[in-house]
């Protein structure tokens, strides 16, 4: 009989290097912007506004304008407007004997002005935005056992600051007629089919 064929044996095959993982072994990936490259530079030190410049103020908005606040505790509110301070905010109020609101100061851009206008003489040349600052408050001091703290006692609104609040409400006040009174107490809401847009203030 023939001799039974013997298969050659299968050659080892060579070891694979080893890959290494993580970005060392991955392709690098680049990602390109198209269009502007370079960044947006600041305005120049001339073209920003100095910090004692005039801001600007709303087309219309005098003294004794009367405004719409849209935004904070009082949104929805009539105001007066009597001034606007070096910050750049409007010094309003309601005033207060009349509809509740406070000498505060509000943003322009969350007001809209209206073309109903008083008579404003009161004189609050003395208002800046350092009446506004808050007072600093005592820290509370631990008791005996060191345990709790001694609740240290609430400060409410200084005498100089209602004394100057009851001086403008008497010089407004004084000067205001019924109707505009019921003006300013009304509290301004949009109902259905009514657009902001198409309104005349």
């Amino acid at each position: 009989p023939a001799p039974a064929l013997r298969r050659a044996a299968p050659s080892p095959t060579p070891p694979r290097a080893a890959v290494p993982m993580g970005k060392a072994g991955q392709a690098k990936q680049v990602f390109r912007t198209f269009g502007k490259t370079r960044k947006a530079t600041k305005p120049a030190a001339a073209e920003r506004a100095a910090p004692g410049a005039p801001r600007l103020k709303k087309q219309g908005l005098v003294p004794g304008s009367i405004l719409i606040l849209l935004a904070g505790r009082f949104r929805g509110k009539r105001v007066v407007f009597l001034k606007q301070l070096p910050s750049g905010l409007l010094l309003v109020t309601g005033p207060y004997v009349v509809n509740g609101v406070p000498l505060r100061r509000v943003n322009q851009r969350y007001c809209i002005a209206t073309s109903a206008k008083v008579d404003a003489k009161a004189d609050v040349s003395a208002i800046s935005d350092s009446y506004f600052a808050r007072d600093k408050k005592p820290k509370a001091k631990k008791g005996a056992d060191g345990m709790f703290a001694e609740r240290a006692g609430t400060a409410g609104i200084s005498d100089e600051k209602k004394a100057t609040q009851k001086k403008v409400d008497e010089a407004l006040a004084r000067a205001l007629p019924d109707d505009i009174k019921g003006y300013l107490k009304a509290r301004f809401s949009l109902s259905g089919n009514m657009y902001p847009h198409e309104m005349k203030f």
